[in-house]
């Protein structure tokens, strides 16, 4: 019987980063907070790299961090990455929102809270329009591609409905991994090796 070796030989797919895509990690990342993540970069400029990891929930809503909603019904929180972990980042779909920054086509990181808080308050749907974050993930100028280059990241694209689908979440890793086709479908569906907490 011939096997194909190569199967199991993590490499990159040689794609580059930019704002808007997305890093998926390495199926065998031995690491609690980037095992299995999904980042979503939200800037990769000569300055460093930024980015929110989308698969990770907290065990928190933002009906615990902020009193003026507690009569709304459970909002979410992600671990967005271990720095500024006491700040709050959001992503959403609503391109009227000023000092807004735009990720990719019809989406869109923080701007004006208030107009935020409003959207919320006046009963607005938010599945599948805002996620919030607490922290981000970063990278100094070339540590990226250096983590790019020892294999530890692929490069995806994702679509607009699967970054903002929270249901989805437990699923992105296996989704984004499986959308590369080929081996990287392969590899999607190895076991995960377990993090001590």
């Amino acid at each position: 019987m011939d096997t194909n070796a190569d199967i199991f030989k993590i490499e990159t797919n040689h794609v580059v980063p930019s704002r808007g895509k997305v890093l998926i990690s390495e199926p065998f990342l031995y690491d609690e907070m980037f095992g299995r993540s999904v980042i979503l970069l939200v800037d990769h400029t000569m300055d460093g790299t930024m980015g929110l990891v989308l698969n990770k929930p907290l065990p928190l809503c933002l009906n615990d961090v902020l009193k003026e909603f507690k009569d709304v019904d459970d909002i979410p929180i992600y671990k967005g990455g271990p720095l500024s972990t006491d700040t709050l980042f959001y992503l959403h779909t609503l391109k009227d929102i000023e000092d807004s920054l735009q990720i990719g086509k019809g989406f869109y990181l923080n701007g004006d809270f208030e107009a935020i808080r409003r959207y919320i308050l006046q009963g607005n749907e938010i599945s599948g329009k805002i996620r919030f974050f607490l922290g981000y993930s970063g990278w100094e100028h070339d540590q990226l591609c250096q983590e790019i280059e020892e294999n530890t990241w692929l490069i995806g694209s994702a679509d607009i409905t699967s970054l903002m689908n929270e249901k989805g979440s437990p699923k992105l890793w296996k989704n984004a991994l499986g959308q590369l086709g080929g081996k990287y479908e392969t590899w999607s569906r190895f076991p995960q090796i377990p993090t001590l907490n």
